[in-house]
């Protein structure tokens, strides 16, 4: 599991270390949390679809105390009209010009220009000014142009034709990066509600499933135009799903789908002892404290689905996979190894 979640966590700092250009977004001080929240918003959005995925690749439950270990891997695709946003509607304070009005999202194209702004206060009747760029986009290191997170998953038949479902990491990693994953899932076969059709090929069940995921990540201390000192940046992901899905299962070949609602929220923390901005003056530079607590981001999302998938059963071992229509379209592929 370890090895498995390891670069989703790596994923996820490299979307937000765009964010930590500390010497440019935070000298926005007031504006920072607008610029950086658009900016990373696509991400933030592809982490709760990709987190979604993958909880299912049959509507028939286990018998009592049979059980699978399925490994799977999801992608969100990430529309391309979100790979660009507009400086003009973020409700910027006159503190911040900017000279073009769109600039890209981390999901947006490295050899797009950025957009330079400056932000201007008044610090001891003093004019003070800083001018910053705001980060490229990563499009190029995505595949596909989607974000991407690993499943690995135990289902566990219980009585009454309930199945459950766990995700589980403890927090893992080096002394930079750390992180831990919890998922719960519960699945209910209804075949049995509609009469004879339990005698046939088709399984209808019901699905809800909750997934929680916390990343740090210590940036230590910075000096420039930006001074931190004992930072760290904390992620937070909440996700959720409802599905009603179906299966037609036969001896090798199933074909499964469903309907229902994939939503959920992330948070972005930036922490430390202390935070300060370095401002220029017509009398030199000026020192402004930022708080301990200078970026504080949250994204959340929710969107219908319908989703349709195939599976390939050889004895015990499943190979499967699918792809869903919503906000963010996903795709899902991976295998199983299922006893009873």
């Amino acid at each position: 599991m370890k090895k498995i979640l390891l670069p989703l966590f790596t994923l996820i700092i490299s979307f937000s270390a765009k964010a930590q250009e500390l010497e440019t977004i935070l000298l926005a001080k007031d504006d920072a949390n607008k610029l950086t929240n658009a900016y990373l918003d696509p991400a933030m959005k592809g982490f709760i679809y990709s987190m979604n995925n993958g909880w299912y690749h049959t509507a028939k439950v286990h018998k009592k105390f049979g059980f699978d270990i399925s490994i799977g891997a999801n992608a969100s695709f990430i529309p391309s009209e979100d790979e660009m946003f507009n400086l003009t509607k973020l409700g910027l304070s006159n503190n911040t010009t900017y000279n073009q009005n769109t600039t890209a999202t981390v999901a947006g194209s490295n050899s797009t220009t950025p957009a330079e702004l400056t932000y201007t206060t008044t610090i001891n009747g003093q004019q003070a000014q800083a001018n910053f760029t705001m980060p490229e986009g990563i499009k190029e290191d995505l595949p596909a142009n989607a974000v991407p997170a690993p499943s690995v998953q135990v289902g566990l038949g219980l009585p009454f034709k309930f199945e459950a479902m766990l995700r589980y990491s403890p927090k893992v990693g080096s002394d930079d990066v750390k992180g831990g994953l919890f998922g719960i899932g519960v699945k209910k076969e209804i075949t049995d509600w509609f009469g004879p059709m339990d005698k046939t090929p088709l399984h209808i069940s019901l699905l809800a499933a909750y997934t929680n995921m916390n990343v740090d990540y210590t940036i230590g201390n910075v000096d420039g135009d930006i001074e931190a000192r004992n930072a760290i940046t904390e992620f937070r992901l909440n996700s959720y799903t409802v599905q009603a899905i179906a299966s037609l299962n036969f001896p090798v070949i199933n074909i499964y789908g469903g309907v229902g609602y994939n939503g959920g929220n992330t948070s972005l923390d930036m922490r430390g002892d202390s935070f300060f901005a370095n401002y220029s003056t017509p009398l030199g530079n000026e020192r402004v404290d930022l708080g301990t607590n200078p970026l504080s981001l949250s994204t959340s999302s929710g969107s219908f689905n319908t989703t349709l998938g195939a599976r390939l059963s050889l004895g015990f071992f499943k190979l499967f996979g699918s792809y869903t229509l919503q906000e963010y379209n996903s795709v899902n592929a991976g295998i199983a190894f299922s006893f009873r």
